[in-house]
């Protein structure tokens, strides 16, 4: 199996760009690869704890939006490595003991990493 890394600018409820990175790693991941997860620019407020979206209820059938949080919880839960822009944290005033567990505040050094050891990356 593949090692991939994705890497996610986008913010949570903005577009549903980050939405889709989530079900691709979740789909990468029940397909036996691993993943690393990189969050930057306002992607990091995707591991932000307490997101309750409400917006639009029964719109789609739906009683909320997708939430991010959860789908990221997913992914950890299932083995995803999760790093965090450390600089974009500090940015928008987001500290670690904020994030969902198992989200590690990261360095562009680690993301170099991950990417010259991944099979393949993608961005979204």
């Amino acid at each position: 199996m593949a090692s991939i890394t994705v890497v996610i600018g986008d913010p949570p409820y903005g577009k549903q760009r980050a939405y889709t990175a989530l079900r691709f790693t979740l789909a990468a991941m029940y397909e036996k690869h691993s993943v690393n997860l990189f969050l930057l620019e306002d992607a990091v407020f995707l591991a932000k704890k307490g997101q309750e979206p409400k917006e639009m209820p029964n719109l789609l059938g739906h009683e909320t939006m997708p939430n991010a949080e959860e789908l990221l919880k997913a992914a950890v839960k299932q083995g995803a490595k999760v790093g965090i822009c450390g600089v974009c944290c500090s940015e928008r005033a987001l500290k670690q003991e904020e994030l969902v567990e198992g989200c590690q505040v990261s360095s562009m050094k680690n993301l170099v990493k991950w990417v010259v050891e991944s099979d393949k990356v993608m961005f979204f």
